[in-house]
């Protein structure tokens, strides 16, 4: 990857299975670092950029198509773009890895069951009771990547060691040039804070 660009975190998972928290514990990791970053959440962006698209799954894939474009603009730019949304094709991500310089899948595991406990707007309930259609692991597919460069498990593991894993990941693969040093001060940060964790006996809550 050129020096010049940016990498694209994917963060791909059902809806509640910690995407955004986990996207938004790097971010700032990433800003505290001094690298510029950019976050997407698919949610927000859904009633801008996918304004006037359905669930369909075309309509899905356009979402997606639409928010890779973005993504994409602001990585040519050197920014570490991080984009949690759904994403439940494999279709969708085949094409994001085709497209979407510097894509880095990252697949956040976590049960159907932990994901519709954490509903705290009951989205998952109203699916029950079909009234929403099209609803990702219930009335609709999510097909488990096979290929995602990072698996993280958000339902055994705090959002903090999840982070470290992405951070500890994109200093071997991604960040390598001289350029990115400063990734490195905030990956040692962050280990030394799970080590005083550990050593207190401490768990931080999986999100």
């Amino acid at each position: 990857m050129e020096s010049s660009s940016g990498s694209v975190l994917w963060f791909t998972g059902l809806s509640g299975s910690g995407k955004t928290t986990t996207a938004v514990q790097v971010y700032r990791r990433l800003q505290e670092a001094g690298r510029p970053a950019e976050l997407l959440d698919g949610d927000a962006v859904r009633t801008t950029l996918g304004k006037g698209l359905g669930f369909s799954r075309e309509d899905r894939l356009e979402n997606i198509r639409r928010i890779a474009f973005v993504a994409t603009l602001l990585s040519k730019h050197g920014i570490t773009v991080l984009v949690s949304a759904i994403t439940p094709y494999r279709e969708m991500r085949d094409y994001l890895r085709e497209h979407v310089s510097g894509y880095t899948e990252i697949y956040v595991n976590c049960s159907l069951e932990q994901c519709e406990a954490r509903d705290v707007k009951g989205l998952y309930a109203k699916a029950r009771r079909q009234e929403i259609q099209l609803f990702t692991g219930i009335s609709d597919v999510y097909e488990e990547p096979e290929q995602a460069d990072i698996v993280i498990d958000t339902q055994h593991r705090p959002v903090e060691a999840n982070a470290q894993q992405i951070l500890e990941w994109l200093c071997s693969n991604r960040y390598k040039e001289i350029a990115d040093w400063a990734v490195q001060p905030c990956v040692a940060a962050g280990q030394e804070l799970l080590n005083a964790d550990n050593a207190s006996g401490r768990e931080a809550r999986p999100r």
